[in-house]
Parts: structure tokens; sequence; C-alpha cells
């Protein structure tokens, strides 16, 4: 499957394009396939049900910096959290600011975390290949700071999988994960919606029917 069209017809076909380029991990015996919230677990969803693999999310969010939240200083997902010392340590940021937006920040992660997994346990990362699924990427600045928190829970491989990105972007992450899956890298890059015919916003309730439905399918929290 191609997208010799240049953009996607929803997140579902996103995520089937994505499989066929990640169809060498199926049967991976320790294969996790992570989401981020809300439009990435779509795609993620796809991935998973063609490599049978289990599916969770990763409910990162940014540590912005002061008068400037887009900015990245590092990332928080629940119980995992990076932070950049060097890039604070060059821009004079306080200790106590960062710490202070870190905590704030963990503590959203973890609600969406709790509320998107609709009382389900979070799967075990630790030593697992894990293949970490966005619906896009534009600076690639969050998925770069997920992808280094990911690796505070010790995973044996870091994978990361997007439709569509700018080449610069993913050069970028490639530093950052042990392999990128991007199937789709336009030079002309405005933002992630204008490469989907279909865009619209991911509610929750769909996200909580795609991780129960997939933990249905035999893929249990054991795993």
């Amino acid at each position: 499957m191609s997208v010799s069209r240049g953009y996607y017809l929803d997140r579902h076909e996103a995520g089937r394009v994505l499989a066929e380029h990640l169809k060498h991990w199926k049967g991976q015996p320790d294969l996790l396939v992570l989401g981020i919230p809300r439009g990435g677990v779509v795609v993620a969803a796809e991935v998973a049900e063609a490599l049978g693999a289990p599916l969770d999310i990763l409910p990162a969010r940014k540590i912005g910096a002061p008068g400037n939240p887009e900015f990245a200083l590092g990332a928080v997902a629940e119980d995992m959290v990076y932070i950049d010392e060097r890039l604070i340590e060059s821009l004079g940021i306080s200790r106590s600011y960062v710490e202070g937006e870190a905590l704030r920040q963990q503590a959203l992660s973890r609600l969406q975390g709790q509320r998107l997994r609709g009382g389900l346990p979070p799967l075990p990362i630790e030593g697992r290949t894990v293949i970490l699924v966005d619906d896009g990427v534009a600076t690639g600045a969050t998925v770069q700071a997920a992808l280094l928190a990911l690796q505070t829970k010790a995973p044996r491989r870091r994978i990361l999988a997007v439709p569509v990105a700018p080449p610069a972007a993913v050069e970028r992450l490639r530093a950052a994960a042990d392999e990128v899956v991007c199937p789709l890298m336009p030079e002309e890059f405005w933002a992630v919606g204008q490469f989907y015919e279909d865009f619209r916003q991911v509610s929750d309730e769909e996200v909580i029917r795609l991780i129960q439905r997939r933990r249905g399918a035999g893929q249990g929290a054991a795993q």
C-alpha cells in the first residue's frame, strides 16, 4: 500500500500504510504498540491489529518553556520524566520552574492515561520492542522528548512510526529512536492536517473504545 496521491484519506488508512512498512515486526513476541493520544491512537490501533500486537497509549505532554508552552524543555508521560538539562542550563531557566511544570504536566498525563484506558492498567514496557505511533509530526519536538522519556522505562528497542513528517524533522528524530518509519516526507509542509482528507478531531470515547477492543482481542494486560 502506497500514498502516491500525496495524502491519506483518514487516520485509518494512514495506519494501514504504516503497518505495511512495519510488517517485518509481525510475530515479534515482545512487541508493543503505543499511540500518542488522541489522533495517534487511531493510527496505532490499525498498526497493532495488522501486527497482532497489544495496544496501549503514551499520554506524553511537553514541559513548556516560560511564556512559550510550545517550546519543549522535556516531556512527561505518567511516571516517565525527561528533562533536557543542557537546554535549561543554556537558557538560564530556573530549576524550580522546571520541576514545578514537570509535576503539573505529569499529573495531567496520569489523569489522561487513567481516563483513556477506561480503567485498564498500563502495559509493561521494560524489555519490549516498542513502536511509538502518532498521526504526524510537524517540528518533532514533542515526539522527540516522548521518545527520550520512554527510554527511562528501558524498552529493548524504540521504533517511531508516523504517517507524515518533513524530512528535516525525520532526520532529527533518527537520533532519538532505533528506527524511524515515515512513508510520506513532503518538502513543503505547513501542518499535519494538510496531508489528510479527513482530519477530524478524535474523541476520548473513540480512544477508550479502541483500547478496550484491542485488549479484548486477546492482548491482555499480562502481556
